[in-house]
């Protein structure tokens, strides 16, 4: 599976490296298809996102029509084979993104899918990122049910389909998992070795690799805040203080 570029730090792109094992999952995906929505949960900048985009990629390069959704970053791909679809969706996505309604892609995407499959049976995916922010986290479940509902009664037939989904949300994950409807599967910070090659991506002087990994524990996204703030790991948490607004009042008052 050709390995796609990915931005680790502005202006720092690389290609996508280590989930040896996530990829070969993605392989068997698109020979069997997925029996329930695959839900990807785990922690903010973990990896989640570069993964989706590499999984759509590697569908694509397995012969798969893909759409790819990532309302939040108001991103939206549509790599099938029916070209009047591919740019209504296009469209569609443009309209909704000018009238700050990247959320109503979401819930159109069953009815593009459809149009795919009305023209002629083929392998279709759905690769959703953070879809739960955009429509909603009280319409997570429905969603879901939406998604399954898209492989198990379908109006055309499909050869095979591939539907992932992912969310750092602790609640829509509570809530999906009420109900029998998807799979969920957790994805945690990188391994050693694998943060590794992405630390050593990074140009200029830098500290020990092991005094980097002490501080971020495998989180991509926490790398390249480090690289952004010059290796200052004070300056890079008082970035994220600011960030999340942790006063000194919200700290004395849940510290515990």
């Amino acid at each position: 599976m050709k390995r796609i570029k990915v931005e680790i730090a502005p202006g720092v792109k690389t290609e996508f490296v280590d989930r040896d094992r996530a990829l070969t999952q993605v392989k068997e995906w698109a020979e069997r298809g997925t029996r329930f929505p695959v839900v990807i949960f785990g922690p903010e900048g973990c990896g989640k996102t570069a993964f989706l985009r590499q999984a759509a990629s590697g569908l694509r390069e397995l012969g798969y029509d893909v759409f790819y959704l990532h309302p939040l970053d108001r991103v939206f791909e549509a790599e099938v084979s029916p070209p009047d679809v591919k740019k209504a969706f296009l469209e569609f996505a443009e309209r909704a993104v000018a009238e700050e309604a990247a959320g109503r892609v979401a819930w159109a995407i069953f009815d593009f899918v459809r149009k795919v499959l009305k023209t002629r049976k083929t392998k279709i995916a759905i690769v959703a990122d953070d879809v739960f922010q955009a429509i909603g986290l009280d319409k997570a479940a429905a969603y879901v049910k939406g998604l399954l509902n898209t492989i198990e009664h379908p109006v055309y037939d499909y050869e095979n389909i591939v539907v992932l989904v992912a969310t750092s949300e602790g609640i829509s994950r509570r809530e999906i998992g009420r109900h029998f409807w998807a799979e969920l599967r957790p994805m945690w910070n990188m391994a050693r070795e694998g943060l590794r090659q992405l630390y050593e991506k990074l140009p200029g002087p830098k500290p020990p690799f092991e005094e980097a990994w002490r501080w971020i524990g495998g989180n991509p996204r926490m790398l390249g805040l480090l690289y952004e703030n010059r290796w200052d790991f004070g300056k890079a948490v008082k970035e994220i203080v600011a960030k999340k607004d942790l006063t000194a009042d919200f700290i004395r008052r849940w510290g515990k």
